[in-house]
């Protein structure tokens, strides 16, 4: 028996089954690990920045075969694969470029005689638990950082995308990392669990659900395991004043249908000040309902089916329950298979489930506010704290809305606009870290301070 499979969301088929690894298995390959980590960490980085570069070049050379495997697994359309494979790249060629910088000396100024410095070393064997989401980018913001720094990395893809685990570990590989330095472990939760606790895993980066992050947490805490957690969002849209209104509703439709609508840092609530509400919810409606779910295979295709048929039907419980606890829905909210109708709900209060809920999928809810204080506080009014979105004509109101939203990231006046010197990142329940960028490097690394008089 195995959790490992390909099953194409959009035909249901069953492409590939992987076996689980034996416990031996697990055993050998953190042994390899912990067996690279004493050579890869010594050498220097000019030559472990070159190796990483070498995994860019070939994620973009072999970026059409990479792009079809995530179709495959968990139907992303086909465009916005291969974008999903050049931005890993991107992230990868990011840390090659920085690596000096990283993991440079960073001197202070003492009191007293003498210098002082906080210089950065490896940790040790890392283990990267990732979601089925992004099945390139994910993986290329943990582990480049990390193989620059020198530590060495142990990846437990999600069950859905074996095929991706493996076809990275043979790329890794060609690229030219010695062996152990980045091994594929198809394992199951409790051999995961029983990695973090190993004496030779330092720590443990996990993108997922909130239940996901919570049980990593909980045994990377009873083994004092360093942790880094990366979870759900619901991040607002919110719209107080515009000068071009048919803009700033297209990119509310492309921030809620990216990836198929399933991103943790997409905009999920739409909050609209009362003056514009009625024209935005209408254009807003009129877009979504002209967009059609349809075959990811196809360069033309917006939006694809949801990754699983547990997925498309977990969706649909979530809309059906708001509807019958009195929201309204605008569009949508019927699916065929994993092929999900783009949604619209308004009329959501506190009292309703999904006014709590992230909505994973293409599904919007709409709410009007009186206006920008009223549009924080709404916003605020979540458990998450990954992203959002704010758009507003007046540059001192952004600023006192972004102050103002609690959150890892805000984004004004555009959206999509990821980028690998940008780090992500939330608070609350939607993580306790950053990827991307310089902070990134900072997540797995002895910070030793050197102290001479």
């Amino acid at each position: 028996m195995t959790d490992y499979a390909v099953v194409n969301p959009a035909t249901g088929e069953t492409l590939a089954t992987y076996d689980t690894f034996t416990d031996a298995q697990v055993e050998q390959a953190v042994t390899a690990a912990a067996t690279a980590f004493a050579t890869w960490s010594k050498t220097p980085v000019a030559e472990r920045a070159a190796v990483v570069r070498r995994i860019a070049e070939l994620h973009r050379e072999r970026r059409d075969e990479f792009a079809a495997i995530i179709v495959r697994e968990m139907g992303k359309p086909i465009a916005a694969a291969a974008g999903e494979v050049d931005f890993a790249a991107d992230i990868i060629e990011f840390y090659a470029d920085h690596a000096e910088k990283i993991t440079a000396d960073t001197p202070i100024d003492i009191q007293g005689s003498g210098t002082a410095v906080v210089r950065k070393s490896a940790l040790g064997v890392l283990l990267g638990i990732m979601p089925w989401n992004f099945p390139a980018y994910q993986v290329a913001r943990f582990a480049a950082p990390n193989l620059v720094l020198g530590n060495t990395i142990l990846l437990k893809h999600a069950p859905q995308c074996p095929e991706s685990a493996a076809f990275l570990e043979r790329l890794y590989e060609d690229a030219g990392l010695p062996d152990g330095a980045y091994v594929n472990v198809y394992a199951s939760n409790e051999q995961a669990a029983a990695i973090i606790a190993d004496p030779r895993v330092q720590g443990v980066s996990v993108t997922g659900s909130e239940r996901a992050g919570a049980a990593v947490a909980e045994v990377a805490g009873r083994n004092l395991k360093k942790v880094a957690l990366e979870l759900g969002g619901s991040d607002p849209f919110i719209l107080l004043s515009t000068d071009d209104l048919d803009a700033t509703v297209q990119s509310a439709v492309d921030a809620r249908l990216d990836n198929n609508g399933q991103s943790c840092n997409a905009a999920k609530r739409f909050i609209v000040a009362d003056g514009l509400y009625d024209a935005f919810v209408e254009k807003f409606t009129a877009k979504m309902a002209a967009v059609s779910a349809a075959d990811p295979t196809s360069e033309d295709t917006i939006l694809g089916p949801l990754s699983s048929t547990a997925a498309a039907e977990r969706l649909q419980a979530q809309v059906d329950t708001a509807v019958a606890q009195g929201a309204t829905v605008l569009t949508g909210g019927t699916r065929e298979g994993t092929f999900f109708a783009p949604t619209v709900l308004a009329d959501v209060t506190p009292k309703m489930d999904v006014y709590r809920e992230e909505l994973f999928g293409p599904a919007a809810v709409v709410y009007r506010v009186a206006g920008e204080d009223e549009a924080v506080a709404l916003a605020n009014d979540t458990s998450f704290g990954l992203g959002s979105y704010v758009f507003t004509t007046d540059p001192a109101q952004a600023e006192r809305v972004a102050d103002g939203i609690q959150a890892g990231m805000v984004y004004v006046n555009l959206v999509l606009a990821d980028s690998p010197e940008l780090p992500f990142g939330g608070v609350k329940r939607s993580g306790t870290s950053r990827e991307l960028g310089l902070l990134a490097a900072d997540e797995f690394v002895n910070k030793k301070l050197v102290r001479i008089g």
